[in-house]
């Protein structure tokens, strides 16, 4: 294994990613994204969601999915191209809100009732992570659900999956309180509920 990233990935590794293969995480055809998908919907609390948020939403796959639960949805990733996907695989979802950008500098305004972080959180270093429980905390309304969803295998990223939802987890800890802790053969679901509001 090649030694880990030290800091947050850039967005030109995932344009470039885009760049030499559209669907790089195979989000269209792999079993593991459908077993995942379909366990992400089950776990949710809540039937319906007034107004939900996925990061890293890349192609859309799991967006289209997850708009039937919500009355809107705010679409973010990093890599134009993705979203020019999504954007286009979700063109009879006219309240789904799509956004380029890099968490955590790059956050949609207003408040969220669900947040979805699927398989972004290992891409960012301590601090930055630290900066994105800071957003979230910041966001998610008294009593809204946060949805973690992370490969646990071997990565070159900053954090390996439990470092990465550990360290999440133990930063919202001032706002939020587990629901829901799951552990798949490849990947873990957390789910949080926010209890108060953050500083």
């Amino acid at each position: 294994m090649s030694l880990r990233h030290a800091q947050t990935l850039p967005a030109r590794y995932f344009v470039d990613l885009y760049a030499s293969n559209p669907d790089p995480w195979r989000f269209t055809s792999s079993d593991y994204e459908r077993e995942k998908y379909a366990a992400t919907l089950r776990a949710l609390p809540q039937p319906r969601y007034a107004r939900a948020l996925e990061v890293g939403c890349s192609i859309g796959v799991f967006t289209r999915q997850l708009a039937d639960r919500c009355a809107d949805l705010v679409a973010l990733d990093i890599a134009p191209s993705a979203i020019e996907a999504a954007r286009a695989r979700c063109a009879d979802h006219p309240r789904i809100e799509f956004v380029v950008g890099a968490v955590p500098t790059v956050w949609p305004e207003g408040r969220f009732d669900l947040i979805v972080l699927s398989e972004v959180l290992y891409f960012l270093d301590r601090d930055d992570l630290a900066r994105l429980v800071a957003q979230v905390g910041r966001s998610l309304r008294p009593g809204g659900d946060c949805v973690l969803v992370h490969w646990t295998g071997v990565t070159d990223y900053p954090l390996s999956g439990d470092e990465a939802v550990e360290g999440f987890v133990a930063g919202a800890a001032p706002f939020s309180r587990p629901l829901t802790r799951a552990r798949r053969d490849h990947y873990r679901l957390d789910v949080l509920r926010s209890g108060h509001e953050a500083g």
